[in-house]
């Protein structure tokens, strides 16, 4: 019998029955190997879905939001200037999270409803000769409006300008629901949720983080202790965790990803638009 209580909202979504029950799991101990024999095939084949062969996957127990702090933390540092359009809610938490941290946030405001302006960021770029901006960050779909933006035009812009800006998206709600090409796009930073695309509760933020995120890690200055990505990293190399993991998100996680690759991810996306452009077109008419 299904227990849902159908929602109709951006996330968090529906969980499915299978997923629900693959994270109904007892406590075990997560220094056995038989946590880090799931674990680590977790981390790689998430790589697929964020679109990434090059870049490294880390799971961190938090909301979307802290996957945020994750990407500014280790990679900036106080004063630092970044580019970044308000143009959603979501987009306005990141602006004020960046304020927050002390950074120098130069912001680009857009009629909600609207997407990332590529043209106005590369015209930005362009005339920062000096390299002063450090970060640009985007919300690929802002949820707030549900318009999805194009990142390819956004590394087309950052090109354009010979800018080495790092690239900064917030994927929470379209990673695992729209085609997501990391590498392509030459993103540096790609947050996603567990709530959202990967179809299971609350409470792990999921990031792929470029080779040259790393590098900049090592200069940042900005604090950070949890969502410090080097101790994350040591510990993954010997499939652990540096504290207590979300156990129960790993294993849900094991099995969502298992369901996105039997449909197949192109499936997965084709229904999603079938689904959207169903709607839209009732809206239409």
């Amino acid at each position: 019998m299904s227990l849902q209580n159908p929602i109709f909202i951006p996330g968090p979504t529906n969980i499915p029955e299978r997923l629900r029950h693959a994270m109904n799991v007892p406590t075990q101990d997560h220094r056995a190997p038989d946590f880090s024999n799931t674990f680590l095939p977790v981390l790689q084949d998430a790589k697929i879905v964020f679109g990434t062969s090059e870049g490294e996957v880390l799971l961190f127990t938090s909301s979307g939001t802290g996957g945020w702090e994750a990407a500014i933390s280790n990679t900036l540092s106080p004063g630092d200037k970044v580019l970044i359009a308000r143009y959603g809610m979501f987009s306005h938490r990141w602006i004020d999270m960046c304020q927050r941290h002390g950074l120098d946030v130069q912001v680009i405001e857009c009629e909600w409803g609207d997407g990332a302006p590529a043209d106005e960021f590369q015209n930005i770029l362009a005339a920062d000769t000096n390299h002063e901006i450090k970060a640009l960050m985007v919300t690929h779909n802002e949820t707030a409006t549900g318009v999805l933006s194009d990142i390819g035009a956004v590394r087309t812009a950052i090109d354009s300008a010979d800018h080495p800006a790092l690239l900064l998206v917030d994927g929470v709600s379209s990673i695992a629901c729209v085609p997501f090409k990391m590498d392509e796009w030459g993103v540096d930073i790609a947050i996603a949720g567990s709530q959202k695309g990967f179809m299971l509760a609350t409470g792990m933020a999921i990031l792929a983080i470029s080779p040259k995120a790393l590098t900049a890690m090592d200069q940042a200055k900005l604090p950070r202790t949890y969502f410090d990505f080097r101790d994350m990293l040591k510990a993954n190399t010997n499939g652990g965790f540096p504290y207590t993991p979300p156990l129960n998100l790993i294993y849900g996680m094991r099995a969502s990803l298992d369901m996105l690759f039997e449909e197949g991810l192109e499936n997965v996306y084709a229904r999603h638009h079938r689904l959207a452009e169903g709607v839209r077109q009732a809206v239409s008419a």
